[in-house]
């Protein structure tokens, strides 16, 4: 299986449990309340306008038939006629009103003649613009002024302030109504929506042990709906899965520990021979059999680094403990600090305290120093090794600086595979699974390893972000 560059477990997901928001019933919830709340808008505009259009057609007709009364009404009887209409009128919700060529009023109840209502057009809606005697208000009207032959003007109006009135409760009604359904639908959401995200949170507490290695945990049932379906099918694809690694593994562990021994008993064989043949004055079959007992040697470090990526990977997170990375680096490099010397290579360290996080203390210490002694291995005389450990925002940074040649960029995410070592690392002993077993153990621990050039030379910068451990402790 390829290993990639950087390996995020879910633990490392940003911002921490899951928010409300990113539950998708919520989204929804959010979305038909927006829905909704438009919708009742838009019907209660409409109830409203329509109400307003049904209210004055109705007006409209009575005050066209009062317009062919007075209209069949001579100049002279047309005041006592509107002085009849006036006192006959028992819901007081009829104006009239004659007014002489130049404004002044001859007959009825409406004090003065309106501004904004020419003679002889379409009927109008007046709001506060008519005076009417014993009326203490100026009421919103529907009216209509009507020129006679005698040059007066007749103005025609009925009260809406009533009918207008109850619209307004009919759409105040229509509003609120909608307001408390809406508001109760949202509750039932938010509940809902509440208890999904408990489910949801059960089930990303289980993803995270699972990615950290406790292969047995399954996701939560019970729901009874399509996520407990989905749950249903991951259990079941989980338990399959760790059946086939079981499978590989043990075929995989057998094959290794199988060969292990007849490889030892070859190398020892080869051995034997080449030291016979050495001393037969054989040269060149000694060179050959010492170069066979290497590439058997070879294979013997392959088979145990196959077992021991195979043994970290079997760890597990229950055995873990509190780890103090700065003490953990400060022992790392005492002990790498002599081989330095001895190479000629400049050691410089920069270890800053950081907070404790749970972890496996030894594997780390071997992951640690399999990316030090790279480092130093690689680093020609004169050059420098810089170790340093920061407490950055996301967390702890375990920074390796070297002088020597470099990684391609190519190559940065190839040299974490099993056996694969870069172009320029011929000539430099080593078999290719330091790295393997690092990004083993990195990943049992939900950490990440990055691999860029040192800002100071050719050579490589190793970065192990130590997030994920310090954001669960």
């Amino acid at each position: 299986m390829r290993l990639k560059l950087i390996r995020r477990s879910v633990n490392e997901t940003p911002g921490g449990d899951a928010t409300r928001w990113h539950v998708t019933a919520f989204r929804w919830l959010c979305v038909y309340s927006v829905i909704f709340a438009l919708s009742i808008l838009m019907l209660s505009g409409f109830v409203g306008w329509s109400m307003t259009k049904r209210i004055e057609f109705g007006d409209d007709s009575l005050i066209h038939w009062e317009r062919m009364y007075f209209h069949g009404i001579p100049n002279a009887g047309i005041s006592a006629a509107i002085q009849a209409r006036i006192a006959g009128d028992g819901t007081h919700a009829n104006y009239y009103g004659l007014f002489a060529p130049n404004g002044v009023r001859i007959a009825g109840n409406i004090a003065a003649l309106p501004v904004g209502l020419p003679p002889d057009t379409v009927k109008r809606t007046l709001r506060a613009a008519l005076v009417v005697d014993g009326v203490g208000r100026e009421p919103v009207v529907r009216a209509m002024a009507l020129r006679r032959s005698n040059g007066s003007t007749l103005v025609i109006a009925r009260d809406l302030t009533e009918q207008l009135s109850i619209r307004k409760a009919i759409v105040d009604a229509l509003m609120g109504g909608g307001l408390a359904y809406l508001s109760g639908s949202f509750a039932v959401g938010l509940l809902l929506s509440w208890r999904q995200l408990r489910r949801v949170r059960a089930m990303r507490h289980a993803t995270r042990a699972i990615s950290n290695g406790d292969l047995e945990r399954r996701l939560p049932t019970g729901g009874g709906d399509e996520l407990d379906m989905l749950a249903h099918l991951v259990n079941q694809m989980l338990g399959r899965i760790v059946r086939l690694m079981g499978d590989v593994k043990s075929a995989c562990d057998g094959i290794a520990h199988d060969l292990r021994t007849p490889l030892a008993r070859v190398q020892l064989l080869l051995a034997t021979a080449s030291r016979r043949t050495d001393a037969s004055g054989d040269r060149e079959t000694a060179r050959i059999l010492d170069a066979a007992r290497q590439e058997t040697e070879q294979l013997l470090v392959r088979f145990q680094a196959i077992l021991r990526i195979s043994e970290i990977g079997a760890r597990r997170r229950k055995a873990f403990g509190p780890v103090d990375m700065a003490a953990l680096v400060r022992d790392l490099c005492e002990l790498y600090e002599p081989l330095a010397e001895d190479r000629g290579v400049g050691w410089l360290i920069d270890v800053n305290e950081v907070p404790c996080f749970e972890g496996d203390r030894a594997l780390l210490f071997e992951a640690i120093g399999n990316l030090l002694d790279n480092a130093v291995k690689f680093t020609p005389p004169g050059g420098t090794v810089r170790v340093g450990l920061t407490n950055g925002r996301e967390g702890a940074l375990l920074s390796i600086a070297d002088d020597g040649p470099g990684i391609a960029e190519s190559e940065r995410e190839l040299v974490l595979e099993c056996f694969y070592r870069a172009k320029n690392s011929k000539g430099v002993s080593g078999s290719g699974v330091g790295l393997s077993i690092v990004v083993a153990v990195l990943d049992l621990h939900g950490f990440a390893l990055r691999i860029a050039q040192n800002e100071r030379s050719t050579g490589t910068l190793m970065r192990v972000e130590c997030w994920a451990a310090t954001r669960d402790h």
